[in-house]
């Protein structure tokens, strides 16, 4: 890091920990992210006196948010299947991210600590890792110069940066550059991700191009999906279904008219949609719409579901199970600054894919387009226009979803490249 950066960082670590403190409970993202590191030495300390075992090598793997953590599991589970001495520690930053922690089976599991010196030491002589491991993209200066400095392996999975990343502009570079160039072995997306990540520091000698493991994931939840489950089996039905998945509310102003044109010329089509956010407000506010629309509406669980023109997902972790049901997927974020969510999930069930035009910073957008399994449209007619026509031509429409699950065919073996990747970090 740069040494007239490192004051400032240092000041903003400090001040973090300060309202960790007093940051009352809240559902504001940021406030819960403060407060659940309140006690975190005390959760770290404790699993450190119970849980680390001094005879086996541990390895820690940190994912910002679930669709990071979504990368790190099937290397997590191959670590757990073909390296079992190996005790493993995951960690997260978002708040968001807290249920699906504790989901992966990982022997500790908790928010990161600030990246101040003193939280990353605590943290360091509480793990005791072998190897430190990032998944996609972030890294930690203070914390990854500690964890160097202690001998610690470093690597770095599934990673890709976006030529526009804001981390190869001069104040990004001069953050953390110091940082990837620490590490011992990064897998990279593509060869394009491996140059761009070369020139924000990483050695070229630490660099391996793997794939993105997320295809191995969606794949794998795809192939294993239980059409005879009482979620899936209740909500069967031969109506064309449309799936809207992690919207936003610039989706909706587009997808709403959207849908009741589609409507209008298939009068037994459905749309099953699931909210980024799916708060009580967000779901009265998709429920509104459809009333309005004289849309016959119901909330997912409800017996009015199955027969409902309009299904709206108030619960998060069903989505991509719900794909299955699906003739056409929707993807959310492509109106949103935030950027388009992941379009492989429905991919992986042969779905052809739309989504908004604020996609240019997602490769797998990018691939579907070339590829025919999916599209980008620009407003509410695009929209409508491009799911009649699929509607209307089952045969076109089944193509473009063959070539949507080739894509993901394709992409197969990435977790196991990764994960013989993360074994060149840990002992023989």
């Amino acid at each position: 890091m740069h040494p007239y950066l490192r004051p400032g960082y240092l000041a903003v670590g400090q001040l973090a920990r300060a309202l960790a403190a007093v940051a009352p409970a809240s559902d504001h993202k940021v406030l819960q992210s403060l407060r659940a590191r309140r006690d975190i030495s005390l959760r770290y300390r404790a699993w450190a006196s119970a849980g680390r075992r001094a005879d086996r090598p541990l390895v820690w793997i940190h994912a910002p948010s679930v669709g990071e953590g979504l990368q790190a599991r099937p290397v997590i589970r191959l670590i757990r299947h073909e390296y079992p001495r190996a005790q493993v520690a995951y960690t997260h930053f978002s708040p968001s991210a807290d249920q699906f922690a504790h989901s992966l089976g990982a022997d500790f599991a908790d928010y990161l600590p600030f990246d101040t010196p003193g939280d990353s030491a605590l943290a360091l002589d509480a793990l005791r890792p072998s190897a430190l491991v990032f998944s996609k993209l972030d890294v930690w200066p203070i914390l990854v110069g500690q964890a160097a400095a202690r001998g610690v392996r470093l690597g770095m999975i599934s990673a890709t940066l976006p030529a526009r990343s804001r981390r190869l502009g001069r104040v990004g570079r001069a953050l953390l550059s110091d940082a990837y160039a620490l590490l011992d072995a990064v897998g990279a997306i593509d060869d394009d991700d491996a140059a761009r990540l070369v020139a924000l520091g990483v050695r070229e000698r630490a660099i391996r191009v793997t794939g993105d493991t997320r295809y191995d994931q969606v794949w794998e939840r795809a192939e294993g999906i239980d059409r005879n489950a009482p979620l899936l089996s209740g909500l069967a039905a031969a109506r064309p279904t449309l799936i809207a998945g992690s919207t936003w509310a610039p989706d909706e102003d587009v997808l709403f008219p959207a849908f009741e044109r589609v409507h209008a010329l298939h009068p037994t089509a459905r749309l099953m949609i699931a909210p980024h956010e799916p708060t009580p407000a967000h779901a009265d506010h998709i429920e509104r719409w459809g009333i309005r629309a004289g849309l016959r509406t119901a909330r997912l669980g409800a017996d009015a579901a199955h027969s409902a023109d309009v299904i709206i997902i108030d619960r998060v972790g069903v989505l991509g199970d719900l794909y299955a049901l699906g003739d056409i997927a929707y993807v959310g974020g492509g109106f949103h600054p935030a950027g388009l969510h992941s379009v492989l999930e429905p991919a992986a069930f042969g779905l052809p894919v739309l989504f908004g035009p604020q996609n240019t910073g997602s490769r797998d957008a990018r691939l579907l387009t070339a590829r025919g399994g999916g599209a980008s449209v620009a407003t509410s007619r695009d929209l409508a226009d491009r799911v009649s026509s699929w509607l209307a031509d089952p045969g076109s429409r089944a193509d473009a979803g063959a070539r949507a699950r080739g894509l993901v065919a394709d992409g197969i073996g990435a977790a196991r490249a990764t994960y013989e990747l993360v074994r060149t970090l840990l002992p023989a």
